[in-house]
């Protein structure tokens, strides 16, 4: 779920910034453009160390720690691992809790336990248990989570509200919201103090289950709460209908941010978009440029996609042209693709189009999903030209080893078109491409079939037979053209 936090908060709370003023090349600066997660981060690391670069634990750790904030949790294993194999940094249990979580999101839960299991005892303590505890969680195992919590609790490691938050993770997880409130009851009965996390799943649970009075007493009864509690409650009284309250809460969230949290700026920006308030959303993105002076691909694409969907395109663009101004950030093809996306979801496939032409002319990647998407709306409108051009263009697209596939109503609709207006040769090339992404089919044949008869029909005969090479029978469409051979 995606309003609630399932990182260590203790661990994981700082967002690194950099302003356009420091010029100095760091490791940092080296890893955190690599934005592709198939790509490794080991040639960059040794390269650093080889070209005699200082190395600091200190960096190494904060580098860590920002590429799991940023879900690139491969990269960041991969860092830590070349920590603790280089002997860069000996590794403590906090060390070890990171990277046996890391292993648990890379690879599962299997091999985390294999990791365990390695550790000296000493170093099996509070953390590294929690750490195994997150990763049965994380992927729903109730009977391992629920098994290992108790042997956590007759160590004594159970003493904080970590491990019951993980608890009551696994029940909101597996949609058993009923039983959250009852380990909230269980902390207080141990005498475990619940944190602000713990009172947000209980609000969560309360809001799934449409018990909206119980969210007011959590409120009341909590001693202190953050913005994040907050922001929690107002989604549910907007889910509920209650905008009024809803942006009560959401001045008190406010409130409370930290100057710097962009990522709680992020969260107040999706949730005014949910009641439409565009004022809100710009007033809150100019804060957090204020605030933030930098920004990470990920801030502009929750920027845009609220923009875009309160339908305020024109401000979306302009968003899209600080981006591209902006310096420091890998290019990412998601955040001008929000704009795109909304342009063809409001029938504006031109702007859409044109602007997928300028990133080209630009030298900057698209993708073929996008000219796909596009191509898709020209079909339903019936502007079959242009349908066929972006089509092409998407069979064009370098996608690498990913598979892409037209969806088969376009597909249908252009190869139609082209077979009644294409040339020859045109036809050809065009099946020619398509036979790279999906199976040779009957819409195909009929394409060639028609193109060939407006050009004299020499080559029908050698088509029909290497339509029956291919297993595809006639039908009645194809006796249709053949049909037409006669008036020309």
């Amino acid at each position: 779920m995606n309003i609630l936090r399932r990182i260590p908060a203790n661990l994981f709370t700082t967002r690194y910034y950099y302003t356009n003023r420091v010029k100095k090349t760091t490791l940092y600066s080296k890893i955190s453009p690599l934005g592709n997660p198939k790509s490794s981060v080991y040639p960059e690391l040794q390269n650093w160390v080889h070209s005699g670069n200082k190395v600091s634990v200190a960096e190494l750790i904060r580098i860590v720690h920002d590429l799991r904030r940023r879900k690139r949790f491969l990269h960041a294993l991969e860092v830590s691992k070349w920590m603790n194999d280089t002997g860069v940094c000996i590794f403590s249990p906090t060390e070890h809790a990171v990277h046996l979580d890391l292993i648990g999101r890379v690879h599962g839960f299997v091999s985390a336990e294999a990791y365990f299991e390695t550790l000296k005892e000493h170093h099996k303590n509070d953390k590294t248990h929690g750490a195994l505890l997150n990763c049965y969680v994380r992927q729903q195992d109730v009977e391992k989570s629920l098994t290992h919590f108790e042997k956590m609790k007759e160590l004594g490691y159970a003493s904080s509200s970590l491990t019951y938050n993980n608890i009551m993770c696994l029940y909101t997880n597996i949609g058993q919201h009923e039983k959250v409130p009852r380990v909230l009851d269980e902390m207080k009965e141990e005498n475990v103090a619940p944190d602000n996390y713990s009172y947000r799943l209980c609000i969560n649970a309360f809001g799934v289950m449409n018990d909206i009075e119980r969210i007011g007493e959590i409120l009341r009864d909590m001693e202190t709460v953050d913005w994040n509690t907050y922001a929690v409650a107002a989604k549910f009284y907007i889910d509920g209908g209650d905008c009024g309250k809803a942006v009560e809460l959401l001045r008190m969230s406010e409130d409370r941010l930290e100057s710097k949290d962009g990522e709680g700026y992020n969260h107040l920006i999706t949730l005014y978009s949910k009641l439409g308030d565009k004022g809100e959303v710009l007033r809150l993105w100019e804060l957090e440029k204020d605030a933030c002076k930098r920004r990470i691909n990920q801030d502009y694409l929750t920027v845009l996609q609220s923009l875009v969907k309160i339908d305020a395109l024109k401000e979306a663009e302009e968003v899209v042209k600080e981006w591209e101004a902006s310096s420091g950030n890998c290019y990412d093809f998601r955040v001008p693709s929000v704009v795109i996306r909304g342009y063809v979801g409001r029938g504006m496939e031109e702007k859409a189009e044109a602007m997928l032409e300028d990133l080209g002319r630009r030298g900057k990647g698209t993708t073929p999903d996008s000219w796909g998407l596009v191509a898709a709306a020209y079909v339903e409108k019936g502007v079959l030209d242009s349908a066929y051009k972006c089509l092409k263009t998407a069979l064009d697209v370098e996608v690498g080893k990913r598979k892409w596939r037209p969806g088969v109503k376009v597909v249908t609709s252009v190869l139609s078109w082209v077979g009644d207006e294409g040339s020859l040769r045109e036809v050809e090339s065009f099946v020619a491409s398509l036979r790279n992404c999906m199976g040779v089919n009957r819409e195909m044949y009929h394409a060639l079939v028609k193109a060939d008869i407006r050009e004299g029909g020499s080559s029908v005969d050698t088509l029909l037979q290497r339509m029956k090479e291919d297993k595809i029978e006639t039908n009645e469409e194809t006796m249709a053209i053949l049909s037409t051979r006669s008036h020309c």
